[in-house]
């Protein structure tokens, strides 16, 4: 089964940064191509895009100015699959390419994403100060996975949030 290639370029808004690719994307070589994950629908739902995108569209998020990226490349059933190798080695690659493409915001895509990433056990939803990077905001929202007990107005909340703190950051200079 092969990598999920990211789409990712310089002046993105948002970089959106998950766990891993589940093996339906994995088939399928697209960003959240699972039928159970709610990523796409709740991109559109919360207003961060002008409509529900298909799997098979993730590269069209770039003409939106938005990326997607992994912390780990490689496909599997679940996150718990993942090794504390692989782990590791996705955390310097994940900075190395917020370093090197300098999105506005990279938007971890549930709490163990950012936990792997930062390190941490306790944080909250939303901006995260100190970011890791100087010149990107980290934001932590919940996975859209089907399996996340959260209700969807809760998610969705959370994500109009970060489509509003978006908004007041177009055109201005990141500190």
């Amino acid at each position: 089964m092969e990598f999920i290639h990211d789409h990712i370029g310089h002046d993105l808004d948002i970089l959106f940064v998950g766990f891993n690719p589940s093996i339906r994307s994995g088939e399928t070589g697209h960003h959240y191509a699972n039928p159970n994950n709610r990523f796409w629908s709740i991109l559109f739902e919360a207003g961060i895009t002008p409509r529900k995108y298909a799997p098979t569209e993730d590269f069209k998020l770039l003409e939106l100015k938005y990326g997607l990226t992994n912390i780990v490349s490689r496909p599997t059933v679940g996150a718990a699959d993942i090794t504390k190798e692989e782990y590791h080695k996705g955390r310097v690659e994940l900075k190395d390419k917020i370093q090197f493409f300098q999105p506005k915001i990279a938007c971890f895509v549930g709490k163990g994403v950012y936990q792997e990433y930062r390190g941490v056990r306790q944080l909250k939803w939303g901006r995260q100060n100190p970011s890791m990077v100087e010149g990107t905001i980290d934001f932590v929202a919940p996975s859209s996975s089907g399996l996340v007990r959260m209700k969807k107005p809760e998610i969705l909340s959370i994500y109009k949030d970060l489509n509003s703190l978006k908004d007041s950051l177009v055109g201005q200079k990141i500190n």
